[in-house]
């Protein structure tokens, strides 16, 4: 029986994640190209893995560090397009982010300067995990244009790739420091582990980011009032929650709701947090939620068409949002109003 190694297997369920990805993000919202392409690279690498130390083909390692280098980009460029919009053109942004890899290679095809990759390759994962930390450092209020309903999951899911990033970095020191003291004994083992747990984590990150979706902005642009204090802001928002009901939109975000109020969005985020305590997805989404316990309390309409109605698109996310304000599920709040009946 021929033997199989196990990052061939992961390879293929990272292709399979990938079409699957592909297939239910055609929904008329704007894709997270880099998380796609690092799905595929991921299944590249683990394919690379495979043939190294499955089959001890050496000479994937041409190729193998190449592929590594183009990882942390492909991460930062997509958390960054959830973040904010770039002021640099497309051209100027893939030559940047292709730095790290023309770097590898004029290494790779260096004999003197090859041994130099042991340390080039963790300095670009340790670099970009804390630039994507950097992006996160305010939460998921950072995350301008990803639907507050989505906003809680894929800031932990972008907070765990920096983390994989960081894994990978440690993990290329100590196969370094093995080869130094036992000539290479575990560094088999600990690369083929180590570099499969990153990718996972990784994949599996990148596709909770493309579920959580990027929706196509139309609104119009409009000049912002920059001069209002904590309470005129909390107020303005509040008026547009309870006047448009804008927190039924499922695509709203931070950036849209900041056109919407003609208001910055940074001085949205501050304003809620300062006088309300909470980030802006977990204040939209209580509007949400006050609105489906009136709904599912004075109607006879199913949870789901609910759920639809005031702004949630996931079940997941909807429950997760419910039972964080209410501490029950809908279906108890639900059977809990009838009992009081």
């Amino acid at each position: 029986m021929p033997f199989i190694p196990l990052s061939f297997v992961v390879a293929l369920l990272l292709l399979i994640l990938f079409v699957a990805m592909v297939r239910t993000g055609d929904d008329g919202n704007s894709r997270n190209l880099p998380f796609l392409a690092l799905i595929l690279l991921s299944a590249f690498q683990a394919f690379l893995s495979g043939l190294r130390w499955g089959y001890g083909i050496v000479e994937v390692m041409y190729v193998a560090p190449v592929g590594a280098a183009l990882v942390p980009p492909l991460v930062y460029c997509g958390v960054a397009k959830l973040v904010r919009k770039s002021g640099f053109s497309h051209h100027l942004r893939l030559g940047l982010h292709a730095i790290p890899a023309v770097a590898v290679i004029l290494l790779l095809t260096t004999t003197a300067w090859r041994g130099a990759i042991d340390v080039v390759l963790p300095t670009i994962f340790v670099g970009y995990a804390g630039a994507i930390l950097h992006l996160m450092r305010l939460g998921p209020d950072a995350l301008q244009r990803t639907p507050f309903e989505s906003a809680a999951p894929v800031y932990r899911a972008l907070v765990f790739a920096a983390l994989a990033l960081l894994l990978s970095a440690g993990l290329d020191l100590f196969v370094f420091l093995d080869f130094s003291w036992t000539q290479g004994r575990h560094a088999p083992a600990m690369v083929a582990i180590g570099n499969l747990i990153a990718l996972i984590v990784l994949s599996i990150a990148a596709a909770v980011v493309v579920q959580g979706r990027e929706p196509s902005e139309m609104d119009t642009a409009a000049p912002h009032i920059d001069d209002m204090g904590d309470k005129e802001t909390l107020a303005a928002i509040r008026l547009l929650m309870e006047t448009k009901r804008s927190y039924r939109d499922p695509d709203l975000n931070l950036d849209r709701l900041a056109r919407k109020a003609i208001i910055p969005a940074r001085q949205i985020s501050t304003a809620i947090n300062r006088a309300a305590g909470k980030n802006v997805s977990q204040y939209v989404n209580e509007f949400r939620v006050a609105e489906a316990c009136r709904l599912l309390e004075e109607t006879e309409k199913s949870v789901t068409e609910i759920m639809l109605a005031v702004g949630f698109q996931t079940k997941s996310n909807f429950n997760r949002e419910f039972r964080r304000i209410t501490d029950i599920t809908p279906v108890q709040w639900r059977q809990s109003r009838a009992n009081l009946s």
